[in-house]
């Protein structure tokens, strides 16, 4: 029987990274369906060849084998593991781990296979993490312009980049390099998130301009109606929101609790609005 358990990452990994997952697949191959998180996923399958998914702006479809164990990483917009290139060479793309780390990977995918249970390989790959980003830089203007972009509080690009003392173009420039995304694409990718966050919590509509429901929630978090977020749901998922959630506001059709993963986005809600 397919399964898979989120969970927070260690506390010192908090601030690179959103979530962490074991999946297990049954007697038969499960379809995953990947949706663009604003950030890039590492997957481990046990004993198999890890691979790095780059930022995606559309669903990505996965046939995953049977009988396979996947341990996988989800990183914050604006963070990643130390890579040979930027972000915005990877945009859409499964690449094998391997390839971008060289042999280090090796000793690192012994020491999961080895652990002896998925829970421990979690934990292997969560302490090689903590090495790794103890020499990889991350920039915080692109950090602090992805806060600025979550949802709730609708704000507009040249006021971010003025927020930065940066020009819009350099903040365009540092985050395609830092994100693989736009400043703009990052935004809409994040506000769709945020109303996931809303549905997989049972979040309650507002009730502002009288909308309740799929359309309140809509309008919570930054959609001008629910037509505006079906349209967006459509872009980067291939679905429709009804069919996304399989009728249900409080779950995904595909069954998955996703409530590590989405607390960082209700945890932001109560923010104040950026002011530049």
């Amino acid at each position: 029987m397919e399964s898979y358990i989120e969970r927070p990452p260690l506390p010192a990994l908090v601030g690179v990274v959103r979530t962490v997952w074991i999946q297990r697949t049954g007697g038969v191959a499960y379809v995953q369906r990947h949706l663009p998180t604003g950030g890039v996923e590492m997957h481990f399958p046990i004993g198999g060849a890890p691979q790095l998914v780059g930022p995606l702006t559309g669903p990505e479809i996965e046939v995953i084998p049977p009988h396979t164990t996947v341990v996988g990483v989800r990183f914050q917009p604006g963070t990643a593991p130390p890579l040979p290139t930027g972000l915005d060479d990877l945009v859409d793309q499964r690449l094998s781990l391997a390839e971008l780390w060289g042999g280090s990977v090796d000793r690192l995918v012994e020491a999961m296979a080895g652990a002896g249970t998925a829970e421990r390989a979690l934990k292997a790959l969560q302490a090689h993490l903590l090495l790794e980003f103890r020499s990889v830089g991350v920039d915080p203007l692109v950090r602090e312009a992805a806060k600025a972009l979550m949802p709730w509080h609708p704000v507009n690009i040249d006021a971010v980049a003025a927020h930065l003392a940066l020009s819009a173009s350099q903040l365009r420039r540092r985050c395609l390099h830092a994100v693989g995304l736009s400043p703009k694409v990052l935004q809409r990718t994040l506000r769709f998130q945020g109303f996931l966050a809303l549905a997989q919590a049972g979040a309650t509509a507002s009730g502002r301009r009288g909308a309740d429901g799929m359309a309140g929630l809509a309008v919570d978090v930054g959609y001008a109606d629910q037509a505006h977020l079906s349209r967006e749901c459509l872009r980067l998922t291939g679905l429709t929101p009804r069919r996304l959630l399989g009728g249900d506001l409080d779950r995904c059709a595909c069954g998955h609790e996703h409530s590590a993963s989405y607390r960082p986005f209700l945890a932001s809600r109560g923010r104040p609005p950026l002011r530049a």
